[in-house]
């Protein structure tokens, strides 16, 4: 867990006049911008926890480099992985005062870490910020509710909506770099490990995706996938 040691060694109050209000430039950027203003950078290690479930939720942040899992861990021992954060993501809103889950670096990461108390006073103060705040929120929900209805779909359903969503969120063309692990992607997905190898074989075999690498997979045939995804 972070402490406020270690946050303001990063130093976040640069962008802060001496009063402890925020600067004009603070108001002029989107809530993304805000985050990179007023937060501190911080790196952590691959495998490494950044919070841990029913921790106080007392600082927002967003992915600079690398990749983090948000997930859970069930009573029967069983890891739940909700959502992959990637870079430009921001993670860590929270309803109430505590996480509901826990995030881990996949690899090594850089993330801006900034004060949840110092974002919501000044989304009290501009209406603006407060929109794109709640905006932030909605897309999350959204992806939350996909990831929902993910988990419903059969295997190779469920294997294909993952392709295509990580295709679309690093835009990188049909060539798809996976940072997390085979077990990951089974934990995201409800799966065994065993089931997700199988099943890219099978896309494989039909001649739907190429598997170069563990961790490098081709989309060949984007409407068999999506004709899947459907």
């Amino acid at each position: 867990m972070l402490t406020q040691t270690a946050i303001q060694n990063g130093s976040s109050l640069q962008s802060h006049g001496r009063s402890g209000r925020p600067s004009p430039s603070i108001r002029s950027h989107s809530f993304s911008g805000v985050i990179e203003l007023m937060g501190a950078p911080m790196s952590f290690a691959r495998n490494t926890e950044i919070y841990g479930d029913n921790e106080p939720a007392e600082y927002l942040y967003k992915v600079i480099s690398g990749t983090v899992r948000i997930y859970k861990v069930l009573t029967d021992g069983r890891r739940q992985i909700c959502a992959f954060c990637l870079p430009g993501d921001i993670f860590g809103l929270e309803v109430g005062d505590e996480h509901a889950f826990s995030a881990e670096a996949i690899t090594d990461a850089k993330i801006l870490v900034v004060k949840r108390s110092a974002v919501v006073a000044l989304a009290e103060r501009d209406n603006d910020v407060a929109r794109q705040l709640w905006a932030v929120t909605s897309r999350e929900l959204h992806q939350l509710q996909d990831h929902i209805m993910l988990l419903v779909k059969t295997a190779q359903e469920r294997v294909a909506g993952f392709l295509l969503q990580m295709a679309e969120r690093t835009c990188t063309g049909n060539a798809v770099e996976l940072p997390m692990s085979r077990q990951d992607i089974a934990d995201y997905l409800g799966l065994t490990i065993e089931t997700v190898s199988r099943t890219l074989t099978q896309l494989e075999n039909a001649a739907t995706i190429e598997v170069p690498t563990s961790r490098r997979i081709v989309l060949r045939n984007r409407s068999a996938l999506n004709r899947l995804n459907a």
